[in-house]
């Protein structure tokens, strides 16, 4: 899964030839799983027509700060009925990233100033996202000392360059100033944000779903969880750039992520082995998983035939997974779960004690909207110094985001 996925995009266009390449620079985005959305100036349009990219886009395109009904390349007929004013300052912040594309010697110099002549520049300006900007001009202007001055002042704005490429130019010369082709646009920002990710580098394994202890071939001893709290951690976990061994009991949930191996175990002694295989290499565990606490000591070969009013099954325990990670803990920062249905907050503390755990989420059982086969979860989080913070109820993905958000800030302590 690109770093893209999920992003939204804004795309800006001005006037050099080649703006032709921003239809296949949309599409790629849009592939990657990103939202894209296109202001173009309005000597842009000369090059490639806000049709073709309102189209790619699914998106309005925009130019100019009114828009006149007839100029509108909208599919909303509401919208090409009244006009609309569009608000730079809306979409500004709306974006997750700014990309100019091409960006041409003058709107170059017009960022660097801070002239504001057109809807493009005016949301330049008011962007609070990281901006990357592509050139696009012959080669003696990008060379051009006061080019290269404007690269420099952009620099110090912040705003990223993606160089030029050399090749074959619209004046027929030959040499750098080709803005860079579409495939390596989107490759050099997937690049550049991956090794910002905040968990780039780290190696994370979580646990998640049931376990099913055996008692005859056909039936089993299991629970209620569903994984998706342990499946939200990993993919969140794999967005922020952590290589993540996801250890899963039996469930239907679903994860795509490049970052993210899956390790499907059916019972608790295969959980426990596959724990510890992994352990020593991870600088995170997150024990999610509702593990078995016992199973049953004779497993019959064959299906047991009912006959009795009564059946006896005699249960051993299973071996406590998280104990031992926090036994052979070293520089591993362990977090557990809790679900508890009375005195929740002490069972929870001599939990975090005797398993030697840095932090655990609590669910309660009492609470509304939480516990298994739910959307949603209350947690509460308890530290090993016993700081107690209390959540509110949210999604599961929302809380998947507060507990990667305890790890990224154990990391930045």
């Amino acid at each position: 899964m690109s770093v893209l996925n999920g992003k939204k995009i804004l795309l800006g266009v001005s006037g050099g030839i080649a703006a032709y390449k921003t239809a296949s620079l949309v599409r790629l985005f849009i592939k990657a799983g990103a939202q894209v959305q296109v202001i173009m100036t309005p000597a842009s349009k000369v090059f490639v027509t806000p049709l073709t990219l309102a189209t790619l886009s699914k998106n309005p395109v925009y130019s100019t700060f009114y828009e006149k009904p007839d100029d509108l390349y909208s599919n909303d007929t509401e919208l090409q009925a009244e006009g609309v004013w569009n608000n730079h300052v809306e979409l500004a912040l709306w974006a997750d990233i700014m990309l100019i594309a091409p960006a041409t010697a003058n709107t170059l110099s017009k960022m660097a100033s801070g002239t504001c002549d057109n809807l493009l520049l005016a949301t330049y300006l008011s962007a609070k996202c990281p901006v990357y900007f592509a050139p696009a001009m012959d080669l003696d202007m990008y060379k051009h000392p006061s080019t290269l001055a404007n690269f420099k002042a952009l620099e110090v704005f912040n705003n990223i360059i993606i160089p030029a490429e050399s090749g074959e130019l619209a004046s027929g010369l030959s040499g750098q100033g080709r803005m860079a082709e579409p495939e390596n646009i989107v490759s050099f920002i997937e690049t550049d944000l991956g090794s910002k990710l905040p968990l780039k580098g780290k190696k994370i394994l979580i646990t998640a779903g049931p376990t099913y202890e055996a008692i005859d071939p056909v039936r089993f001893i299991g629970n209620h969880s569903s994984g998706k709290m342990g499946y939200d951690i990993a993919l969140y976990a794999a967005q922020l750039g952590a290589s993540v061994v996801l250890v899963s009991g039996p469930s239907h949930c679903k994860v795509n992520h490049s970052s993210v191996a899956l390790v499907s175990v059916v019972s608790a002694q295969e959980m426990y082995d596959a724990c510890l295989g992994h352990y020593s290499e991870v600088d995170v565990a997150i024990a999610a998983a509702a593990v078995a606490d016992y199973r049953p000591k004779e497993v019959a070969s064959q299906k047991i035939k009912k006959s009795d009013a009564e059946f006896s099954i005699v249960l051993e325990k299973t071996k406590d997974i998280l104990a031992n990670l926090g036994a052979t803990k070293k520089n591993q920062f362990l977090i557990g779960f809790a679900l508890e249905t009375e005195n929740e907050i002490e069972n929870a503390k001599l939990k975090i004690q005797k398993k030697n755990l840095d932090l655990i989420v609590l669910n309660s059982l009492q609470d509304e909207g939480a516990g298994f086969q739910k959307e949603t979860n209350k947690v509460t989080f308890i530290d090993k110094n016993f700081d107690i913070e209390f959540m509110e109820l949210k999604s599961k993905e929302a809380v998947a985001a507060d507990i990667i958000n305890k790890v990224i800030a154990h990391f930045n302590a």
